[in-house]
């Protein structure tokens, strides 16, 4: 029997708010989780990205160099580029839980994935796409229609593993080398401690309580 373990990503994921979308706890896992984060400073910032599966096998990890005009392009390209990669390491069946500290960009993924399933669905005051990240938006559109089910969590930049990759790509890049892997998540068994047990986070339970 294979040993099942919770992946640090996905701990992240259940314990964070997911923009536009209320969900009950049983709907909220994820197969591969993937954060990004990018980095901007004058002299050059960078892109991160990390992947894993829902039990903890990293999928890969990214950190480029990377020279944008502001911070809001540099999220933009960074998540374009995470979900480049997930799209081939993982099924077009797969369920995918993304993971960025950018208030507006983790609401317009959400915002996509509603209007994707509903085209009437259209929320008064979802932000706008930043200047200079349009054509990585409809990357990432083409991304999010690529995937069986995608929704984004909005987590803090000091937990954001991704983080490090895009402010130091000069520190990280030997994580560029890493073999290049397609894992999929071990079957799912509630009886060996899987997906069956709820985040304390997310549980049903009476308002007020």
């Amino acid at each position: 029997m294979a040993a099942h373990r919770r992946s640090s990503l996905r701990n992240l994921f259940d314990q964070s708010p997911t923009p536009h979308i209320a969900h009950p706890p049983r709907t909220h896992h994820r197969q591969f989780y993937v954060a990004t984060d990018g980095s901007y400073r004058p002299d050059g910032g960078g892109l991160g990205a990390v992947i894993e599966t829902r039990d903890g096998v990293r999928v890969a990890r990214i950190s480029l160099p990377d020279v944008v005009p502001d911070n809001n392009v540099a999220e933009y390209r960074a998540l374009h580029l995470g979900l480049d990669v997930l799209a081939t390491r993982a099924p077009k069946t797969a369920s995918v839980g993304v993971l960025i500290d950018h208030d507006d960009l983790a609401a317009n993924v959400n915002a996509a994935t509603l209007s994707a399933a509903d085209p009437s669905w259209n929320p008064a005051g979802t932000p706008p796409i930043p200047s200079g990240s349009e054509n990585h938006w409809r990357g990432i559109l083409a991304r999010i229609s690529g995937f069986a089910d995608l929704r984004a969590a909005r987590i803090d930049s000091r937990e954001n593993p991704a983080h490090v990759l895009a402010n130091t790509p000069g520190e990280y890049a030997h994580v560029n080398r890493e073999p290049a892997r397609c894992v999929l998540p071990e079957p799912l068994d509630s009886a060996a401690g899987g997906d069956g047990v709820l985040p304390p986070s997310r549980t049903e339970r009476p308002a007020g309580d």
